[in-house]
């Protein structure tokens, strides 16, 4: 089959834009836990990024559990991808449940002021970077995986697309559309919009207030934990690996709409495209700065984001 006229002329558009939406669809992920969280208690959890890296050494090490030195293929490959999945999914989880528990239950329950949460959070944030990179060695070790994870999974142009691009995109999309069915259609989810719009009210009419603030938390983790399982899948897992994807998140919530759920995942996709198809006209070094110009200039323009903040009482 030919291949259209532009895309004959200028191929890298292929790879540019579709390596951007994997990023953006990662950023998205991430993005989420700063959303939700701020949903429901008005704060940033800074912490969020070593969730992030929770989430690479999980699925580290369940992969080099259950794979090891083979290469599966067929029905065993996206078997040992599940496995690996929901391993991420747990380590962040759990690591956003602690975080909770330890970092932000205590000083909510003493009504802490704000600057307080601010510092246990980096707090929180520098004892865990440090202990994962005590405990599990500070060098990049890449996740074992199956070998049509790591190939191209089909040319365009000429253009190879990557496998691990394709498996981000569809593992983000569905877990993007399951949390979005989950917020907007479960009990749970009517819970955490009651104490995002007013903790007090929600409080009266039944809901509690500390298991929906937790479990908020958590759905925040899982999807932190996934986003950093694939982004070890793509770059390898480090004990700093949270920060900048976790920085490039943040700006996406921003630029989203912090607070709107929808809005971060619209973020997140835009976010990626803004910083890849500059790469078009410039270097890779620029990505980075092309990527925090976005959140500056949002700022300066529209600080409440493309949809809109969300705000309620703090809870």
């Amino acid at each position: 089959m030919s291949c259209p006229g532009f895309l004959a002329n200028n191929n890298i558009w292929v790879s540019l834009i579709v390596g951007g939406l994997a990023n953006g669809f990662l950023y998205a992920l991430i993005a989420l836990g700063y959303t939700l969280v701020y949903g429901v208690l008005k704060l940033i959890n800074f912490a969020h990024s070593e969730v992030v890296m929770a989430g690479g050494y999980g699925g580290l090490f369940a992969m080099r559990a259950v794979i090891g030195s083979s290469s599966p293929t067929g029905f065993w490959a996206i078997w040992f991808m599940i496995v690996g999945i929901v391993a991420g999914a747990a380590a962040g989880g759990a690591t956003a449940f602690v975080l909770e528990r330890v970092a932000y239950r205590p000083l909510r329950k003493r009504n802490a002021p704000r600057l307080t949460y601010l510092i246990s959070a980096i707090g929180a944030s520098y004892f865990l970077f440090n202990l994962a990179g005590k405990e599990f060695g500070r060098y990049t070790a890449f996740i074992p995986a199956p070998a049509v994870v790591n190939g191209v999974a089909f040319r365009v142009c000429g253009v190879g697309v990557q496998s691990t691009w394709i498996v981000t995109m569809v593992v983000a999309f569905v877990l993007l559309i399951v949390l979005d069915t989950v917020v907007n259609k479960t009990k749970l989810g009517k819970g955490i919009r009651a104490v995002a719009q007013d903790a007090e009210t929600a409080s009266l009419m039944g809901v509690h207030i500390d298991r929906t603030i937790s479990l908020t938390f958590v759905l925040g983790g899982l999807m932190g934990g996934v986003a950093g399982f694939l982004f070890g899948l793509q770059f390898g897992v480090i004990y700093t690996m949270g920060f900048v994807p976790g920085l490039k998140a943040f700006t996406a919530a921003v630029l989203g709409g912090i607070g709107n759920i929808r809005g971060a995942m619209i973020g997140g996709l835009l976010l990626g495209l803004f910083e890849s198809i500059p790469l078009r006209w410039m270097s890779a070094e620029w990505q980075d700065v092309v990527a925090f110009g976005v959140l500056v200039t949002l700022l300066l323009f529209r600080p409440t984001g493309i949809l809109g903040e969300r705000l309620g009482r703090e809870a």
